[in-house]
């Protein structure tokens, strides 16, 4: 009944809300604004008229979540299903693709103190109360603060209390909190592109009141000062890629724009999609209620497709963004990657370690690195192809089955080592062994094999 109700968004009878919330009941489901009481309808009994009852409509969606440690109940807007139409302009949001995406990929080390920028209803916020001592929450739509408040409230009314202190602002981007340091950041923006066109509903939940791209951006470059040394700033976002450029050009404009501003972050940023300006067009042209064939919806087309061209918009990147303030004073490093398939699920803890094994190499010497004796993971798995009767393989790839998935072409002396990386011999020792073997000088087999080895440790195939 309360998934008709909440879910599907249809009436129900009073009696029928009465008795699935006992306590609460229908009063107080009306006082705290979760429906609002409707007409009736006439019943029949034994052939006679009964007094119509009255039926109560969901004013919210109201639906359960949670994790592997919590189970929590998230209000938000009604969809554009539900309402039947396009959806107002304060809507706010609630669980979909890219909370769930940004909740996976999260890193969820215990913290002193936490950021949800952009909480909308309030998901972020309610994975952080695991693992973050305090939390501030910020959004630019009231509407949004009052739906993040009231499932914390819940949250808590569930958990008897066991929420940590949290703080709830109203403001732009990092406005609410300049001056304040945290030691994790997370953000689902207001990330997607839309024209300035004054013809065109603007979204508060999806639009940023910037041109293009420039949310993300501004982001990018200012993040850092709200990050306490050691701190982690992970969001979702996109990037325009013009016509003969590619995403990474982009993003090392972004960061060396960054490191000017004078706080250099590490970064790594895993571009999981990628569209055209029709496709992506097509996509946004749809959101809220427009349906496709309709007016409105080839006006807003039209209106994307002129957007892009006039930046010479070539490409739309979507991915997971994850920078790191140092902790001392180091050069930072930066990771631009692409994982198009299937990932971890969560993806938390492949991101948590390749962060520290990204860091641990930024602070560590090529010797260091053969000094140590690296073991395979456990999830990799090697795979040999070649012609029929040959005596070698033609092809050797290496696969990881967990993180994001790599998959390493080994040429034979990469191969040679993962052979024998079982965390008995060090790299060095390792390697200058198959370099007896082989005939080959030591010093070329370790040059032409540390760069390969490093990729590995960054991406955890080797640990």
């Amino acid at each position: 009944m309360l998934i008709r109700l909440f879910t599907l968004g249809r009436p129900v009878p009073a009696s029928a809300l009465a008795s699935a919330l006992p306590t609460l009941g229908v009063e107080g489901a009306v006082a705290l604004g979760l429906v609002r009481v409707g007409g009736g309808r006439a019943g029949v009994a034994a052939g006679r008229s009964t007094p119509p009852e009255r039926e109560v409509a969901a004013t919210c969606d109201l639906r359960p979540y949670g994790d592997d440690a919590h189970d929590w109940w998230v209000a938000s807007d009604l969809s554009e299903l539900v309402v039947g139409g396009p959806l107002r302009r304060d809507h706010v949001l609630g669980i979909g693709g890219a909370s769930t995406t940004l909740a996976s990929w999260t890193v969820r080390r215990p913290v002193e103190r936490a950021l949800d920028l952009g909480t909308g209803c309030g998901v972020q916020a309610l994975h952080l109360t695991g693992h973050a001592r305090a939390i501030v929450a910020t959004d630019i739509s009231e509407r949004a603060l009052a739906y993040a408040a009231f499932n914390v409230a819940l949250a808590a009314s569930e958990h008897s209390g066991a929420v940590p202190p949290f703080e709830l602002l109203a403001g732009d981007l990092l406005d609410p909190v300049a001056g304040q340091r945290f030691s994790l950041v997370v953000s689902n923006p207001p990330f997607v592109i839309t024209p300035r066109d004054e013809a065109l509903p603007l979204y508060e939940y999806r639009d940023g009141g910037r041109a293009g791209d420039a949310l993300v951006r501004s982001l990018v470059r200012q993040v850092g000062t709200v990050l306490e040394p050691g701190g982690i700033a992970q969001f979702l976002g996109n990037w325009e890629v013009p016509a003969g450029r590619t995403w990474r050009d982009v993003w090392g404009d972004w960061l060396e724009e960054q490191a000017r501003d004078g706080i250099a972050l590490d970064a790594w940023v895993v571009q999981r999609e990628s569209q055209d300006p029709a496709e992506y067009a097509e996509l946004w042209a749809r959101d809220g209620g427009a349906l496709p064939g309709s007016e409105a919806h080839s006006q807003m087309y039209a209106a994307w497709l002129r957007d892009f061209a006039s930046r010479d918009v070539e490409r739309v990147g979507f991915g997971v963004v994850t920078l790191q303030r140092p902790a001392t004073d180091r050069p930072t490093w930066r990771s631009l990657d692409e994982a198009h398939g299937p990932v971890s699920a969560p993806m938390g803890p492949a991101i948590d370690a390749g962060l520290r094994a990204r860091t641990w190499l930024a602070e560590h010497s090529d010797d260091d690195v053969l000094d140590v004796a690296w073991s395979c993971a456990p999830d990799v798995t090697e795979e040999r192809h070649g012609r029929p009767g040959a005596e070698d393989p033609s092809v050797i790839l290496v696969r990881q089955g967990g993180g994001l998935g790599r998959v390493v072409r080994a040429g034979t002396l990469l191969a040679a080592y993962l052979g024998v990386a079982d965390g008995e011999l060090t790299a060095r020792a390792a390697l200058d062994a198959i370099a007896e073997v082989l005939a080959l000088e030591p010093e070329q087999v370790r040059a032409e094999t540390l760069p390969q080895l490093r990729d590995l440790v960054a991406d955890g195939l080797l640990v």
